[in-house]
Formats: structure tokens, C-alpha cells, sequence
């Protein structure tokens, strides 16, 4: 049996897919309030979920407790969350 651990990463990219599949299904509308989409945008979504998976991957390979994955990845989620916010500020 597979034994299923969930990790931030995996909700990161649980998250990041559903958004992608959102807007690849969602009609093509400027109403106030809704998200549109671009090519561009779903590109860079899917970057981010294939890049969520690679490095959960190789948490999960190098860190064996479970508790240790899930500290590390939590501070690799906050310091590319600080990141991308001080690249906005740059830019």
C-alpha cells in the first residue's frame, strides 16, 4: 500500500493546478472581480507546478522525517514568497 504523506508543496501544487485548470476552462470575460488569464500566466503556473513537484520530490528523497519535511519546505515557501515580493518592488 502507498503510503500518502501530504506536504506544503503538495497543497502549493494542488492549488497552483487547480488555478491552472480554472483558467483553461473559464470563459474569456472582463467582469469586475474575475481573473483573466493569458497564455503567459498559465505557462508560468504550470512552471510553478512542475517545479512544486521536482522539489517535493527531492525533500522527500533526501529528509526522512516527516516533520523535517515539512519545516524545511514550509521555509522554502516563505523565502520564494519573499523573493517574488521583493523582485514586484524591484521591477
Amino acid at each position: 500500500m502507498i503510503k500518502l504523506r501530504v506536504t506544503p508543496l503538495n497543497i502549493v501544487g494542488a492549488i497552483g493546478l487547480g488555478l491552472m485548470v480554472t483558467g483553461l476552462f473559464s470563459e474569456k470575460s472582463t467582469a469586475p472581480g474575475q481573473i483573466n488569464f493569458s497564455g503567459f500566466y498559465l505557462l508560468i503556473l504550470g512552471c510553478l507546478v512542475l517545479v512544486t513537484f521536482v522539489t517535493d520530490l527531492i525533500f522527500r528523497f533526501t529528509l526522512k522525517d516527516i516533520k523535517r519535511i515539512w519545516m524545511v519546505e514550509l521555509l522554502f515557501i516563505v523565502i520564494a514568497a519573499i523573493l517574488m515580493l521583493i523582485l514586484q518592488k524591484l521591477v
